[in-house]
């Protein structure tokens, strides 16, 4: 089943990324957000919400065309910044498992 745009929110880990500033295409409170998140890290987020999602693993974020972060296409359930911030606060507990299963 295709989902059209506009049922969609597009995703880019550059939106969790605490290391940038607003300007750079940050989207969250830095309370929200994680350092250098993963494309990777942004899906497995989430599939843990149950999110309908498709990854497009070679886009480039306008910002950055020569960085290939990938970007996911989210279905839009609820606002996006609502999206975002649900996906900002799974991405932190993901961080916190992985932080302290390698010590």
């Amino acid at each position: 089943m295709e989902m059209r745009k506009q049922d969609k929110v597009i995703l880019w880990p550059t939106y969790f990324d605490s290391t940038k500033t607003r300007g750079e295409g940050r989207k969250i409170p830095k309370s929200l957000a994680v350092p250098l998140p993963k494309i990777s890290e942004l899906k497995e987020a989430v599939e843990k919400l149950g999110l309908e999602h498709e990854l497009v693993p070679e886009a480039s974020y306008p910002k950055t065309p020569w960085l290939k972060t990938g970007m996911l296409l989210v279905a839009k359930k609820e606002t996006k910044n609502q999206v975002i911030k649900k996906i900002a606060k799974q991405l932190q507990k993901i961080r916190s498992t992985t932080a302290t299963s390698k010590s």
